[in-house]
């Protein structure tokens, strides 16, 4: 049996990433062999362009090039073996990020990264993706009281963001099978009790 491949999405600061490791710890309970990843990453080739991506300034066109590089890499080497072994993949964005990101916030054509997705991964699309939305201002609010380094996607501008979430409202909109929007702005408990009824209504019966 073919293994389940989920993603998370959401704007920096919509908290997706603090239910990345719940939800596998979950699955793991109903019996699911499950691997945690993320994007750009989830190969040491993967992590090596993570790390220029979100510090290094470079054309628009590079930088979804690369994103795309790795991703492709991801799949060879980790999504596509796993699910074909019957295990399940959570992973921390996918291809909605480049879309919401290069094509919403940066304004790249839509229709280069349609050729790039149908290249990439055209045989193959999450079978659930987790949407975190939550106002713009309390993203921004929480990204402002991280203790870390902000990477220069969190860097930029909050008209950036807003064309971002936008997208990804876009996004959900075209796929409403596949994109569930989960109201981010809620407490944990609240949002992991959605997550599960969700998880156990489409993919688990």
């Amino acid at each position: 049996m073919k293994g389940k491949f989920i993603t998370f999405e959401g704007i920096d600061g919509a908290g997706k990433s603090s239910h990345v490791e719940w939800l596998a710890d979950w699955l793991r309970g109903q019996g699911k062999i499950v691997h945690i990843t993320r994007e750009p990453g989830g190969t040491p080739l993967g992590e090596r362009l993570r790390q220029l991506l979100l510090s290094e300034p470079m054309h628009l066109e590079t930088e979804t090039l690369l994103m795309f590089a790795a991703r492709r890499e991801h799949l060879a080497q980790l999504i596509e073996p796993a699910l074909a072994r019957g295990e399940w993949v959570v992973c921390d964005r996918f291809t909605d990020a480049s879309y919401a990101y290069q094509g919403g916030g940066r304004g790249l054509d839509r229709a280069k990264l349609l050729t790039l997705e149908n290249w990439v991964h055209g045989h193959i699309q999450p079978d659930l993706t987790l949407l975190f939305d939550l106002p713009l201002e309390v993203a921004r609010e929480r990204i402002a009281l991280t203790e870390r380094s902000l990477d220069r996607f969190e860097q930029e501008k909050a008209d950036f963001h807003h064309r971002v979430r936008l997208a990804y409202l876009e996004r959900a909109a075209t796929h409403p099978g596949r994109i569930q929007v989960i109201q981010a702005d809620r407490s944990l408990e609240d949002i992991r009790k959605t997550l599960e009824e969700i998880i156990t209504t489409n993919c688990l019966k």
